[in-house]
């Protein structure tokens, strides 16, 4: 799960990671009200109003601009509030903004330069291992600074038995070239950011740029948190921070109904139960010629309610020009399946796409029958190969 950059923060801030201090606002006026806030609290004169939704890359689209007045704050805020953001993270038709973060200038001027990192914590599956990875090349994609300056990329490995350990903290503040004050405020800086992605089970914390000011503060000016969605059951905290107006809302409801649903971009609908059968299918759907149009588990009480709840849920896609049930009878019976498969048909109507039904496992044979005569355009099939074929067929 993603939260938001201000709530990020916060959340940061409550483990002792200076950050840059903002106020989020939901319309104009807010936002005002939020700047003079900060002037008080603060002393900025300049204000950074930054678009809150779960994409990176903000500012090339025009989501992060600087007020020097609290106009421009007006101004600024009305016209990325209610806007359709589009970054290289979204979509072409973008995130719509219903929020905005207005925070402090922290780019203030002063007798050093200013300097940004990219910091960012994470899992490394390779080692099962979490991993702290760091750059001099703050404020860019890392990405791209992967593919022009690899060396300049660095990775501390934390030993799970023992946890971060203060030489490591040290290593990252010398590799960054720090010393005196902005050395010590960086090792503080580390401890901290790591202690809070331990600690709120997080998958990625990525904070880019980290800044160092001309006083030799250490500031995370942008914060980036996805958060193990396994782990929710234990902090609802970070469950209530749930932003689904920046989810797709048709895996959103499919959630909400117990189903585990991903949207694709092919034309095949995928009903399945089992993530590993549910890639298989996928597979030889695209060796078959089509394209899977979603990831849909039912799980393993695939009866005539959840059935007819997927059905809906994959007909909401237009692109959908055929539908592929493909239910491994184990924990739940196949003739089972295919009567709820029958009985969700005929709730729903008349269903526009063919429909291809392979059930193979406990009463396999008893469930062909039902949906062979059942006098539905349902087409059943024993094989999963038959019934890729059948897709193919069926989509000419």
């Amino acid at each position: 799960m993603n939260i938001h950059e201000y709530q990020a923060k916060e959340t940061l801030k409550g483990f002792g990671v200076a950050i840059q201090e903002g106020i989020v606002a939901q319309t104009p006026e807010e936002a005002v009200e939020a700047a003079k806030k900060l002037n008080e609290q603060t002393g900025t004169e300049w204000w950074v109003i930054k678009a809150q939704v779960h994409a990176g890359g903000r500012g090339k689209g025009g989501g992060v601009k600087l007020a020097k007045s609290l106009d421009e704050v007006r101004s600024i805020s009305n016209d990325i509030i209610g806007m359709d953001l589009v970054t290289p993270q979204t979509s072409a038709e973008g995130k719509r903004v219903h929020q905005v973060l207005v925070a402090q200038d922290v780019y203030y001027p002063g007798e050093s330069e200013l300097e940004e990192f990219y910091v960012s914590v994470l899992l490394n599956r390779a080692t099962g291992r979490n991993m702290i990875m760091y750059s001099t090349e703050g404020g860019m994609d890392i990405e791209a600074v992967a593919e022009a300056t690899p060396h300049l990329i660095f990775h501390e490995e934390i030993d799970p038995s023992v946890g971060l350990q203060g030489f490591q903290a040290r290593k990252i503040a010398f590799n960054l070239g720090l010393s005196g004050n902005a050395f010590k405020q960086m090792v503080k800086f580390v401890f901290a950011l790591y202690k809070a992605y331990d600690s709120m089970d997080a998958s990625l914390f990525e904070i880019n740029p980290v800044l160092k000011t001309s006083d030799d503060k250490i500031i995370a000016v942008d914060s980036k948190v996805s958060l193990d969605a396994n782990a929710l059951f234990r902090h609802k905290d970070l469950a209530a921070m749930r932003d689904v107006r920046e989810e797709d809302a048709t895996e959103v409801e499919a959630g909400e109904a117990g189903l585990n649903f991903v949207n694709l971009d092919g034309n095949v609908g995928c009903m399945v139960n089992g993530a590993g059968l549910a890639m298989a299918t996928m597979d030889i759907i695209k060796l078959s010629g089509g394209n899977p149009a979603n990831f849909l588990d039912v799980g393993g009480t695939a009866n005539a309610e959840r059935v007819e709840k997927a059905f809906r849920i994959i007909l909401k896609d237009e692109n959908v020009k055929a539908i592929l049930v493909n239910i491994f009878g184990g924990i739940v019976r196949c003739d089972r399946v295919a009567q709820g498969v029958v009985d969700a048909y005929k709730n729903i109507g008349e269903i526009p796409v063919p429909i291809i039904v392979r059930l193979q496992g406990t009463n396999a044979v008893e469930a062909k029958q039902i949906i062979d005569e059942s006098g539905l355009k349902v087409h059943s099939a024993i094989l999963l190969q038959e019934a890729a074929d059948k897709v193919a067929e069926v989509l000419g």
